[in-house]
């Protein structure tokens, strides 16, 4: 893990993972309604069919696993179908890497 230990301006050590840029798989929680079935179908397709096989589906939202660094684009293709995005939980690193259905083939 890449994570940089510093120091904010009121000297409290925060640890974080925005310089994690490896393959490293997280699971992630995120809470985002879908009435129609629209962001079930932007995950699987930003997951792709191997990884999408654990997305799980909850009440109020989806677990899954991917590297943290794909976050923000994530995001970025929930907020352009206007789907709100009220959580999202990083949970720990979980086994295996991200690979594209490309460079497995």
């Amino acid at each position: 893990m890449n994570s940089e230990i510093s120091k904010s301006p009121d000297g409290v050590c925060k640890t974080g993972t925005p310089l994690d840029y490896s393959e490293q798989l997280y699971r992630l929680y995120f809470e985002i309604p879908d009435n129609d079935g629209t962001a079930e179908r932007i995950l699987r397709e930003f997951l792709g069919s191997e990884h999408s096989k654990r997305l799980l589906r909850l009440t109020h939202g989806f677990e899954f696993e991917m590297p943290i660094q794909c976050v923000p684009d994530l995001v970025r293709l929930l907020t352009k179908e206007n789907i709100a995005i009220y959580q999202i939980v990083r949970y720990a690193k979980v086994g295996g890497a991200w690979i594209s259905e490309t460079e497995s083939d």
